[in-house]
């Protein structure tokens, strides 16, 4: 689920998407899997739809496959026990890969944000500068992977994307990962520029988030 955006850049994802139902969440397993073996994909690759609706009535449309690993994998690999990395290499081998889709299940809640050097207050613009301090004491915030390229030290320049990290949060149900990143985002050590980070606790902490009302326009509205 990654409808939380910012000019078409996801900002939330998360697995399951808690505005979709079980029965929807099964076809569209069945229809990405129809998709790849209809085309004789081989390799690592995300099919992505749109749902509409609600209960029964709940319907999906077909958006569009990338032909790789996207930045949310972490997501799926934290509720499935699955190395997408890892078998993505595989596959590139010509190695089979060790399970088969019946063998593959789910296990509680993820959810990851994108923490960007950006000013949410003004217009998203990129923050570029020293990162004087950035880290997390893990003797007191609430564990979450982080995916990151970034140390304290570090200079952010402008050449590049402003994502300084990923970080994700895994828990039985959607409260307690919820619960988790908010915690580590809140007590997480940044200095030397502007984030989002704010921005992300605001929205993860929100009656509309937490009800699990994310969609495309969610920044718009709330």
């Amino acid at each position: 689920e990654c409808s939380i955006q910012r000019r078409h850049q996801k900002i939330v994802e998360e697995s399951p998407s808690p505005g979709t139902t079980p029965a929807t969440l099964d076809r569209m397993y069945e229809a990405a899997v129809a998709l790849a073996k209809q085309i004789g994909y081989v390799g690592a690759g995300t099919v992505e739809f749109l749902v509409f609706g609600e209960g029964a009535a709940q319907e999906f449309f077909f958006l569009e496959m990338n032909t790789r690993l996207q930045v949310e994998h972490p997501v799926t690999e934290a509720v499935t026990g699955v190395n997408l990395v890892l078998w993505q290499l595989r596959v590139a081998n010509g190695d089979p890969l060790p399970l088969e889709q019946h063998d593959i299940s789910r296990d509680g809640h993820a959810i990851e944000v994108r923490l960007y050097a950006e000013d949410p207050a003004n217009n998203y613009l990129p923050s570029t500068g020293r990162l004087a301090a950035f880290g997390v004491d893990s003797a007191v915030a609430p564990y979450c992977r982080e995916d990151s390229g970034f140390v304290a030290g570090d200079d952010v320049s402008p050449f590049y994307d402003p994502m300084l990290a990923k970080i994700i949060s895994h828990a039985p149900d959607r409260a307690g990962a919820i619960r988790a990143l908010t915690d580590n985002l809140r007590l997480r050590e940044i200095a030397g520029v502007v984030t989002n980070r704010d921005s992300l606790v605001a929205i993860l902490s929100s009656p509309e988030f937490v009800a699990g009302h994310t969609t495309t326009d969610f920044l718009d509205l709330h």
